[in-house]
């Protein structure tokens, strides 16, 4: 009887080493397992945190309220073997209302996908333009694109945007409230925007004037006629 305890003993060492092994080899999964799931976890978290500091930037970007106006759409045909296929060329002018504009423009065999390859191309090439008291014209200015020709004049309060279809969206868009313009020759929307954009970059305000100048602002005001106090009321009031 002893000797077949010990026979069991015997036999029952081994089953409970292998038992243990089986444990620990379950345990060493598990541990395994454990570490990539924390090294997932640890990936995926940066991966999560990446994309958010993303999405933080792109709503930073979208943050800002741009103006859009849609100008034109061309839908041009091209004949082929089966048939025609029809695409579509949009023209977008962007601006924020406080003297930054751009135009740009997308073609696309959609209209919606056309209008937003305008908008992103017209949010890159955006210029500052400086505005007088942040609703016109410093001075008057000529652009010239091609067989286009504007003309655009500073406006006294009230009178409004007085400009016709591609220009009046350049305006609109830039902020500006009173200005009279001309448009002298083709009347193509793509040739009277560029034409349009070729006066505004001209313009220049009396304080960036003054810095290229090395003077005052109230120095060059004042030799209009007007006195020293006057010119410094102006040069005080004139907002880019």
């Amino acid at each position: 009887m002893a000797d077949e305890t010990n026979l069991q003993g015997d036999a029952a060492a081994p089953v409970e080493q292998t038992g243990g092994e089986q444990r620990e080899g379950r345990g060493r999964g598990r541990g395994r397992g454990g570490e990539r799931g924390e090294r997932g976890e640890r990936g995926g978290r940066g991966r999560r945190d990446d994309r958010r500091g993303r999405n933080n930037n792109n709503d930073e970007d979208q943050g800002e309220e741009l103006i859009e106006k849609l100008v034109h759409i061309n839908r041009v045909s091209k004949t082929v073997k089966g048939g025609k296929r029809f695409g579509f060329a949009a023209l977008v002018v962007v601006g924020d209302g406080k003297g930054r504009v751009g135009f740009g423009h997308g073609k696309a065999r959609e209209v919606p996908e056309a209008i937003t390859k305008a908008t992103a191309s017209a949010k890159k090439k955006m210029v500052r333009v400086p505005l007088k008291e942040g609703r016109t014209l410093h001075h008057d200015g000529k652009g010239r694109f091609g067989a286009g020709k504007v003309n655009v004049r500073s406006a006294p309060a009230g009178t409004g945007i007085i400009a016709g279809g591609p220009m009046r969206a350049v305006f609109e868009s830039l902020g500006v409230h009173d200005v009279v313009t001309k448009s002298v020759g083709t009347s193509n929307p793509y040739n009277m925007i560029r034409a349009t954009f070729d006066a505004l970059q001209d313009q220049t305000s009396p304080k960036s004037v003054a810095q290229r100048r090395g003077k005052k602002v109230a120095d060059l005001l004042g030799r209009g006629g007007a006195s020293q106090v006057e010119a410094e009321a102006a040069a005080e009031a004139i907002a880019e």
